[in-house]
C-alpha cells in the first residue's frame, strides 16, 4: 500500500541527531524512513509516521533491501534523502572505516537510489572541511578546504564523490559546527568542563592561542536547519554548501573563565605551554592511560586553529537563525553537572 505523505529517508537515524530529525520531519508532514543498523542501543522511533528500516551502509545488499522496502511504500518517489550515516573517531587515527562507511557507504546508497525519483540529497558534512581562519575573520562556504585529520578528510572526499561521481544528484552539503546539547555532549566542550570541574592541573595549560575558538551549534537548531533544508528543497540550487553554526564564537579563554566562574566562583587561570612540550606530555599521558586519554598529540598542532563562521547563506536560503547560543546554554549545562555529577558524566560518556 502506497503512502500519501511525501517521503524522506534519514540515514544514521538512531544517532544523537538522527532521532530528533526523524520526529521533526514526521511532525512537519513527511513519512520518514529511518535507516540504521539493527542492535543499536537507541530504541525505535515511536511515531506512526516514522518507520525503522534495517540498513548497514557497508553492505550493499542491505542498502538495496532498505531502498526496495521504501520503494514499495512510496511508489518510488521521495522529497529528500537526509544522509547522516558516517564514521567518527576522535582519536585522530586513520581508519579503513572512514572509507568503508563514510565514502563508499555514500556511494552504495546513491547507487541503490539510482532509479529512484527524489528531489534532494542532503549530506551532513562538517565546518572542519575548511581551513581555519584568522581571529577576527569568518569562514564562508567558498573559502579553501583543508582537512587536518581523517574525519574532515573523509567528509571532503565524500563531498567530492557526490559532486563528481554522481553529478546529476540534487545535492546539498550542510557543513555543521560542533553540536552541543543542554547537558553538553560536544566532546571538546565536555572534556574542558571535566578538567575544570575536577580542578585537573592540566586544565591550566593550553598549547595554542587562547583567543582562538570553534563555532558551535545547539542540537535543536541543527535539527531545525535540516528540516528547513528539506522544506525549501525546490529553492536550493544543486551542489550547494551551507554552513550551519552560531554567529558568536567563544574563545578558549572565554570558555575557561565562564566554566571556572560557574563551577568554582573564579576565573580559570590558563597559561600557554610550548607545543613541543605539550605534544610530549600528551603522548606520555596517552601511553599511561592505555591510549584512552582524550588529548592526543595530533591535537596540539591544531590548538591555534580558529573556526568562526559566516552564516549569511543559511539565513538567505533557509531563513535560518539559531535560537540558542553556547554562552547562554552553558549555565544550564553546568547546572546539570552540579546537580547530579554521576548522571552528567554518564550522559556525556565520561568516567569519573
Amino acid at each position: 500500500m502506497s503512502i500519501e505523505r511525501p517521503g524522506v529517508i534519514v540515514t544514521g537515524s538512531s544517532g544523537l541527531l538522527g532521532q530528533p530529525v526523524c520526529h521533526r520531519l514526521a511532525e512537519a508532514g513527511y513519512e520518514v524512513f529511518g535507516f540504521d543498523r539493527v542492535g543499536l542501543p537507541e530504541p525505535p522511533k515511536a511515531h506512526p509516521h516514522v518507520h525503522d528500516v534495517e540498513c548497514d551502509v557497508t553492505d550493499y545488499s542491505t542498502v538495496q533491501g532498505a531502498v526496495e522496502k521504501v520503494r514499495r511504500l512510496s511508489s518510488g518517489k521521495l522529497a529528500s534523502v537526509v544522509h547522516m550515516a558516517a564514521y567518527y573517531d576522535f582519536s585522530g587515527e586513520d581508519s579503513d572505516l572512514y572509507d568503508t562507511v563514510t565514502v563508499k557507504g555514500t556511494d552504495r546508497l546513491l547507487n541503490a537510489l539510482d532509479d529512484f525519483e527524489y528531489e534532494q540529497f542532503i549530506f551532513t558534512s562538517t565546518m572542519l572541511v575548511h581551513a581555519p581562519c584568522v581571529v577576527g575573520e569568518t569562514i564562508r562556504e567558498d573559502d579553501p578546504l583543508q582537512a587536518k585529520w581523517p574525519y574532515p578528510a573523509s567528509k571532503i572526499e565524500t563531498e567530492r564523490l557526490i559532486r563528481e561521481g554522481h553529478p546529476d544528484v540534487p545535492s546539498v552539503f550542510l557543513r555543521v559546527a560542533g553540536i552541543y546539547t543542554d547537558y553538553g555532549r560536544q566532546p571538546t566542550l565536555v572534556q574542558q568542563i571535566k578538567r575544570i570541574y575536577e580542578q585537573d592541573f592540566q586544565g591550566h595549560f593550553f598549547p595554542g592561542d587562547s583567543d582562538a575558538g570553534q563555532a558551535a551549534v545547539h542540537l535543536e537548531d541543527t535539527v531545525d536547519a535540516i528540516v528547513r533544508t528539506v522544506e525549501r528543497r525546490e529553492a536550493i540550487p544543486p551542489k550547494t554548501a551551507i554552513l550551519i553554526a552560531e554567529e558568536e564564537t567563544l574563545s578558549y579563554q572565554t570558555l575557561q573563565n565562564l566554566i571556572g566562574q560557574e563551577l568554582h566562583g573564579k576565573e580559570w587561570m590558563t597559561m600557554r605551554i610550548p607545543k613541543p612540550v605539550a605534544k610530549v606530555g600528551a603522548a606520555v599521558s596517552d601511553t599511561l592511560q592505555g591510549g584512552d586519554a582524550f588529548i592526543k598529540p595530533f591535537m596540539v598542532a591544531m590548538a591555534d586553529d580558529h573556526y568562526a563562521v559566516n552564516i549569511s547563506r543559511a539565513k538567505e536560503l533557509l531563513g535560518w537563525l539559531p535560537q540558542h547560543t553556547l554562552s547562554s546554554t552553558l549555565p544550564k549545562i553546568l547546572d546539570e553537572l552540579k546537580s547530579d555529577p554521576d548522571r552528567w558524566y554518564r550522559k556525556n560518556g565520561l568516567q569519573r
